[in-house]
C-alpha cells in the first residue's frame, strides 16, 4: 500500500541534501566545539557559519541567535527567563498558543505569582488588537506579550509588526512562537521589533532535535540551563553540531526555493478546498484556514459533518497520515483548546475536526486519495448506521 503523508505541521520529511550534510558532519567533524584543538575548532566554525546564515535571514546580529533543541525549549527559556531575570510580573497571551507556551505561562503563574491576562479570540480565531492595547494600557507592571505568529491548527496569522509596535509603545516585551512560519516566510526583525522568537528545524525538512531562539540583545535575557559558556552562556551544554548543520542546510533550501514552494503549497491547498467542498457535503473550514489572506499556506483545518473520533486511525489504516490537531495534543480525550475556541458546542458534539498540512512534496493525487478515503469512511458509517437501525 502506498502511504501518503499529510501531517507536515507536525513534522516534515528530511530533505536528502540535509541528510547528506549531517552524515558528512558526523563522519568528518566529530570534535567538541568547545575544544581548542583543530578538531574542536573545525566543528565550531560550522556552528558559527550557520549562526551567521540564520542571522542574515532574520536581519539581526549572530549574537542574537541561540541554538537549542527545538521550539519548545526556546519558548520555555524565553518565557521563564523573562520572569526569572527580566522581572516580568504580567503575561498577556491567548488560549490559542501551543502547549509549550501555555503551560510555561501557567507554570510561571503557579510558581512565581505572575499575573496572566488572556485575549479571547473571535469565532474565526482572530486576536483583537484593540483588546491587546487596552490590556497594555491597564497596568504599569513589567509585561511580556506572547502571541504565536501562525496558529499550528487553524493557520491564522497575526500582524507581527503591528503587535510588536504596540508592545514597544507600551514598554512591553514581545515574544512570538514562530515555529510554523520560520523558513516559510520572509521575516525581517530589523523592521519588526519583536524581542523573542523561536524555531524548530523539523518544520522545514530539517532534523528533529535542532532549533534556535532569537533573543534581542538589548533585552538582557539570561539562560536557564547552566553549566558552561556555550551559546553566549544562554544555553549550556555541548552543541548538536550535525543537527545545527542540518538546520542550516534546510534553511538554505527553503530560502532558495521559497517562492516555488509557497506557490506549490498554495495551489495544493486550493485544490484540497475545491475537492473537499465538492465531494463532502456539509464540510466546513475552521478559522481563516480556507482564506488566502492572513492564513498560512501549509495548513487547512476542516470540519467533517459527522462525529467520528476514530477518523485518524481509519485514515491511517488506508495509508494516509493526518491529524485532528496539534501533535502535542494527540491522544487527548477532549478537543484541543484551539478547537474549543473556534467551534460551537453543537459542532464539538456532532462534527469531527481534521488538520491537513502540506509540504512541497504533497501532490494533487495525495488530495484525491484523501477525498476518496473520506467518502469510503462516510459510506461505511452510513451502512453501519442503517444496519444498527434494522437490528
Amino acid at each position: 500500500m502506498d502511504k501518503i503523508y499529510l501531517d507536515n505541521a507536525a513534522t516534515t520529511p528530511l530533505a536528502d541534501e540535509v541528510i547528506d550534510a549531517m552524515v558528512g558532519t558526523m563522519k568528518m567533524n566529530f570534535g567538541n566545539p568547545s575544544s581548542t584543538h583543530s578538531f574542536g575548532q573545525e566543528a565550531k566554525i560550522l556552528i558559527e557559519n550557520v549562526r551567521r546564515q540564520v542571522a542574515d535571514y532574520l536581519h539581526v546580529t549572530p549574537a542574537e541567535i541561540i541554538f537549542t533543541s527545538c521550539g519548545t525549549e526556546s519558548n520555555n527559556m524565553i518565557i521563564k527567563s523573562s520572569v526569572e531575570h527580566l522581572g516580568v510580573e504580567r503575561i498577556i497571551s491567548s488560549p490559542l498558543e501551543h502547549k509549550c507556551v501555555s503551560e510555561s505561562i501557567l507554570d510561571m503563574k503557579n510558581r512565581k505569582g505572575v499575573e496572566v491576562n488572556y485575549i479571547r479570540p473571535n469565532e474565526k480565531g482572530d486576536i483583537d488588537l484593540a483588546k491587546l492595547e487596552e490590556l497594555l494600557k491597564a497596568s504599569d507592571k513589567k509585561t511580556l506579550v506572547s502571541l504565536m505568529h501562525a496558529n499550528n491548527e487553524i493557520g491564522n496569522i497575526i500582524n507581527l509588526k503591528k503587535v510588536a509596535q504596540l508592545c514597544k509603545e507600551h514598554n512591553a516585551f514581545f515574544h512570538s512562537d514562530t515555529v510554523q512560519t520560520m523558513a516559510h516566510m520572509n521575516l525581517d526583525f530589523s523592521d519588526i521589533p519583536v524581542d523573542f522568537a523561536s524555531c524548530s528545524a523539523h518544520k522545514f525538512h530539517g532534523p528533529k532535535g535542532a532549533g534556535f531562539a532569537f533573543i534581542r540583545k538589548a533585552t538582557g535575557l539570561k539562560g536557564i540551563i547552566t553549566g558552561g559558556p556555550q551559546e553566549r552562556s544562554l544555553r549550556a551544554g555541548t552543541e548538536n553540531v550535525c543537527g545545527i548543520v542540518g538546520l542550516g542546510k534546510a534553511l538554505e533550501l527553503s530560502l532558495n526555493h521559497m517562492e516555488e514552494y509557497t506557490q506549490h503549497m498554495q495551489d495544493i491547498k486550493d485544490y484540497a478546498i475545491e475537492r473537499l467542498s465538492a465531494e463532502i457535503e456539509g464540510i466546513k473550514f475552521n478559522g481563516r484556514s480556507a482564506e488566502k489572506e492572513n492564513s498560512l499556506y501549509t495548513v487547512l483545518s476542516a470540519l467533517l459533518p459527522y462525529k467520528n473520533p476514530l477518523i485518524g486511525l481509519q485514515l491511517d489504516m488506508k495509508g494516509i497520515a493526518i491529524s485532528q490537531g496539534s501533535a502535542c495534543s494527540s491522544g487527548a480525550s477532549k478537543p484541543s483548546m484551539v478547537m474549543m475556541m473556534v467551534l460551537s458546542e453543537d459542532e464539538m458534539d456532532h462534527c469531527t475536526p481534521l488538520r491537513i498540512s502540506f509540504s512541497h512534496m504533497t501532490t494533487k493525487s495525495d488530495i484525491d486519495a484523501l477525498v476518496n478515503a473520506l467518502k469510503e469512511i462516510s459510506s461505511d458509517m452510513a451502512i453501519e448506521k442503517t444496519n444498527v437501525e434494522h437490528r
